[in-house]
């Protein structure tokens, strides 16, 4: 009877499985026949590989398609590795979370108020970047002068803001403590212990293997990215890889094999009101309801998204090399592996409707503001119009991947609305 029983139920079980891979392949059709994703795409569910495969071209001029095995920038998801590594020299005993900068660069500004955890957790009050010294091809020390100029955004440790500079400067910690490269450090430490032997972290003289080139949109079209100086754009960005490299990568963080579990502990912990750990960002309002711990990705061209679902044990990232936008596919293929109905993308024309209608979609929707200025209909700021497609349905000017639906009650009155991202919707009220 048990035999029976397992012949009667196996097929269902298989189905199953089938279905929702099925529907996530759906789903990245679309993504690349309505917005021309070009990437990568791992989803993995207690080990069983839910969806595997890549889309689009690793190289324009030629029309090499990407592999599941192309490597791809992986740009702030970098940021992970530059926190365990730092955190594998606490491990050590070689520094202190409550050290500060000044015991590794005293020249540089209020480095007596910043420790090393407030870089972890962007609570140091770095500003957030350096764009154009990353594009340039000054010198280490030039940029490192450069950058000392660049102003605080606020007091260290009073608030948190999402900072670059913070891991730039964490990068060159792992140097002075570890007496070794950034590159070699992260090589020896990490990437060969968890066999990513498809990872490593970029320079401008390298050549590398199956390696994508990156493209953003430009006025006509797609162009290349312009020059990256990759021996300063490191600790915040860097590191390339591969789906697989990083599906090894999540299954590692599940043991102690690069990291202690009170290490493991402090790096999963949000350590203040922007729910920062060290490397990742802990439960944020993507995370459909389940345990996440995640982190995104972007430069120019480079798109990437990392994000594990701890409890479930699901773990789904995306990688592109053409600006497509990696954290809402992301978003989008999670929602259908929890069972959730994603609406696949479609191609959206302007639709002629009585602006008079307008005035009755006004209003505050949970965290969205809805107004109407000048005929228009706008939303949050009058930056951002909301395009008709019907009467009551519309999409963003600047991202027609996410749309807006007014729904009327039964008094005749639109006091809700359907707000659509990536497919997946959600309801929001006045």
């Amino acid at each position: 009877m048990k035999f029976i029983l397992f012949i009667i139920l196996c097929p269902m079980l298989v189905f199953g499985q089938q279905s929702t891979s099925a529907k996530l392949a759906r789903y990245m059709q679309a993504q690349v026949a309505i917005h021309h994703f070009s990437g990568t795409v791992l989803v993995q569910k207690k080990g069983a590989v839910l969806l595997k495969k890549a889309y689009g071209q690793a190289d324009y001029e030629w029309h090499i398609p990407n592999t599941v095995d192309t490597k791809f920038q992986l740009a702030s998801v970098t940021k992970q590795f530059t926190a365990t590594a730092i955190l594998q020299l606490v491990d050590r005993g070689q520094l202190s979370l409550d050290d500060k900068l000044s015991r590794f660069f005293p020249d540089y500004p209020k480095a007596d108020s910043v420790s090393i955890h407030q870089l972890l957790s962007h609570s140091s009050g770095l500003a957030m970047g350096f764009k154009e010294i990353a594009l340039s091809s000054i010198s280490n020390d030039s940029a490192y002068a450069a950058i000392k100029k660049i102003p605080y955004e606020f007091s260290p440790g009073s608030q948190s803001a999402y900072s670059n500079i913070g891991y730039y400067l964490l990068a060159k910690i792992i140097e002075k403590v570890s007496g070794e490269p950034y590159a070699v450090f992260l090589k020896k430490n990490i990437f060969e212990k968890a066999g990513m032997n498809n990872t490593g972290v970029s320079n401008n003289d390298s050549i590398v293997s199956k390696k994508a080139k990156v493209y953003y949109r430009g006025a006509q079209g797609f162009i290349h990215n312009p020059y990256i100086n990759w021996q300063i754009n490191v600790g915040h960005d860097g590191v390339y890889s591969t789906v697989e490299d990083l599906a090894r990568w999540d299954s590692l963080l599940y043991g102690t094999t690069i990291l202690s579990a009170e290490m493991k502990t402090k790096m999963f912990t949000p350590h203040n009101a922007e729910n920062w750990g060290y490397g990742f960002i802990i439960n944020p309002f993507y995370n459909h309801g389940h345990q996440l711990i995640a982190h995104d990705g972007g430069f120019f061209g480079t798109m990437s998204s990392f994000n594990r679902f701890t409890d479930d044990k699901l773990f789904v990232t995306v990688l592109s090399n053409n600006e497509s936008l990696a954290h809402m596919i992301a978003y989008g293929l999670s929602a259908i592996v929890f069972g959730k109905e994603v609406e696949l993308p479609y191609r959206h024309h302007r639709a002629v409707i009585d602006s008079t209608l307008y005035k009755h979609y006004v209003g505050q929707y949970g965290q969205i503001q809805i107004l109407h200025r000048d005929g228009k209909l706008y939303y949050n700021n009058t930056e951002t119009e909301l395009i008709p497609e019907s009467d009551t349905k519309f999409f963003r000017s600047e991202d027609n991947d996410r749309t807006i639906e007014f729904v009327k009650d039964k008094m005749g009155t639109y006091n809700s609305l359907i707000l659509t991202k990536a497919g997946v919707k959600e309801i929001l009220r006045k």
